[in-house]
């Protein structure tokens, strides 16, 4: 339905896509792998913190929410990507492309703030041991659990709503791979000085963030460097290190992305940072935590040795009662 140079949109068209002919094929099979991975692996983790008692702390309590989101912000998008990548039509619904961007920016906006709190909580267990049990309760960790996740789900809600009010004119081609501020806008009837406005307002919040999780570290880096002895500083590095990480690779990309105002980037550029904070950060957390973690690697072991053990009894018990009924 047309009105003028406005129409009524009902749904988007990916452009950013490889077709079939050009090798689209070729990348549902590592993407497929990469997201089974993604989901296995922040399960495992999630599900060994939950079993271990030893890890019933709240640095491990952030981690598995943090794996628990993961695995959901994942979840998004790639599944949408594997559809477009076997499917000619690359298309998404006008509802679907909304509710892609609220749950991937809230997930992702939880993930942030929740990245702030982990730093926020080394800064104290290093800086301030002999406080750090006072302060970082039971019932603040959860507190501050819970807080990030609402946070993150109600802060995109007016955004979102108020995107849902545009028209649009004309084209319903995205030049992305999954539905995005920018590339909507970009395709908005609207005044540009508003997309402008929102960009700053992304900028304040990521540079806020970023910033509040730098100065943690940086001081948690100058408070390990002073302690004397070799071990010490090895042990109290080793706490922070998977965070540093992580942290580094999740708002590296997203600065890139969101941090850039009027700077446009080539569709190859484009396509490769939304790729890396939408699907490659998530694939190396779960090696980064396993890896890092002499504590996380033994919390894995034990749940992958619980698992093989009920396995095989399930077998024994399947060929017990089949022996029983043929013996019947």
């Amino acid at each position: 339905m047309e009105n003028g140079n406005v129409s009524t949109v009902t749904q988007f068209i990916f452009t950013g896509f490889p077709q079939l002919h050009d090798g689209g094929l070729l990348y549902f099979f590592p993407l497929l792998f990469i997201y089974s991975f993604i989901v296995i692996g922040n399960l495992i983790i999630f599900f060994a913190i939950r079993m271990d008692l030893r890890l019933h702390n709240p640095m491990y309590n952030f981690i598995s929410l943090f794996s628990f989101l993961e695995m959901w912000y994942s979840t998004t998008t790639i599944p949408k990507m594997l559809s477009n990548l076997i499917n000619r039509e690359k298309t998404i619904s006008y509802i679907g492309c909304l509710l892609q961007m609220y749950f991937f920016h809230s997930l992702g906006s939880s993930e942030g703030v929740l990245l702030m709190v982990m730093a926020i909580d080394r800064y104290i267990a290093i800086c301030s041991p002999l406080h750090y049990p006072i302060i970082m309760t039971p019932q603040l960790c959860v507190q501050l659990s819970a807080g990030s996740c609402v946070f993150g789900f109600l802060i995109l809600l007016p955004e979102i709503v108020w995107i849902s009010t545009l028209p649009f004119c004309g084209s319903n081609q995205i030049h992305h791979i999954f539905c995005d501020f920018t590339p909507l806008l970009n395709i908005a009837c609207m005044d540009g000085s508003v997309s402008f406005v929102q960009d700053v307002i992304h900028a304040i919040s990521l540079l806020t963030t970023t910033l509040i999780i730098s100065l943690s570290y940086i001081r948690i880096i100058i408070v390990i460097l002073n302690i004397p002895s070799v071990e010490g500083r090895k042990k109290a590095f080793s706490t922070c290190a998977a965070h540093i990480a992580v942290f580094v690779l999740f708002f590296g990309s997203v600065d890139l992305m969101y941090l850039r105002f009027s700077v446009t980037y080539t569709p190859f550029w484009e396509t490769t940072i939304a790729f890396t904070f939408a699907v490659l950060a998530p694939f190396f957390n779960p090696i980064v935590y396993s890896l890092r973690n002499k504590e996380m690697k033994e919390a894995i072991k034990k749940l992958l040795c619980s698992l093989k053990v009920t396995s095989e009894n399930h077998i024994s018990n399947l060929k017990l009662g089949n022996s029983i009924n043929l013996i019947l």
